[in-house]
């Protein structure tokens, strides 16, 4: 007989490509990682140190999903973003190998932002939570096994993000300022990591609103797809 009061939710997973589930446990993300949106966002690259903000675990959904328009923005933004999923982690993790080494597989994602939200709180200097955290805000492909993409193949990847067919984001990896093992050390100076651990690595220039009826892909290189299309309010699958 369980102590649990109540039955405890479900684990939030993404599929891996080949078979299994990969549980998730955390889910960080890094803004401000390419010098062009940046830019776009009104910053200097130059002079902006590395932000990190969360999502709850289970804002996660799957690909193919549509998604409701959130209720409380009138500007609905994608963010396409390469992924890294840890099997395991750590503490002040010091060297570029030692990072690399935590990475189970990467995946194609979308960091979901009700841009409105995030600009109030900008402004007022208050947390980014309602921006960046709420509901089904997470939508990522299947993980691909670390093993069948090694990083070499990545110096030649590109992040492309197409919403109704149209190309909005289209940039290299290599374009990033701080590297996925850079992110994984500086991450681990300020949290614990452990397997479970998403990583949302940053997103190019080219971001811009949704609207219900769109449909949105995120491809990077030979990485399984993101596909998911926008509903109306209470019509998420």
């Amino acid at each position: 007989m369980s102590d649990y009061v109540f039955s405890p939710p479900d684990q939030p997973a993404v599929v891996v490509q080949g078979g299994g589930l990969f549980p998730v446990r955390r889910i960080f993300c890094i803004g401000r990682n390419y010098a062009d949106h940046v830019r776009e966002m009104g910053g200097d690259p130059k002079e902006t140190p590395p932000v990190f903000f969360t999502k709850p675990a289970d804002a996660v959904v799957t690909s193919g999903a549509a998604i409701s328009y959130p209720p409380a923005t009138k500007d609905f933004h994608f963010e396409g973003e390469l992924v890294v999923a840890l099997h395991s982690g750590g503490r002040d993790i010091k060297s570029r190998e030692e990072a690399g080494g935590l990475i189970f597989g990467c995946a194609a994602g979308c960091d979901l932002t009700q841009r409105d939200h995030q600009a109030a709180a900008k402004k007022s200097g208050t947390p980014w939570d309602t921006a960046k955290g709420f509901d089904h805000s997470a939508p990522i492909g299947a993980i691909g096994r670390y093993q069948d993409f090694p990083p070499a193949d990545f110096d030649h990847a590109r992040i492309v993000t197409t919403v109704n067919g149209e190309t909005r984001q289209d940039a290299p990896l290599t374009d990033m300022i701080w590297s996925v093992p850079e992110i994984i050390m500086a991450l681990s100076r300020q949290f614990e990591l452990k397997a479970g651990d998403l990583v949302f690595t940053g997103t190019p220039e080219g971001v811009g609103p949704l609207s219900v009826g769109d449909k949105v892909e995120v491809v990077i290189g030979g990485l399984p797809k993101l596909e998911f299309s926008i509903a109306g309010a209470n019509e998420q699958s």
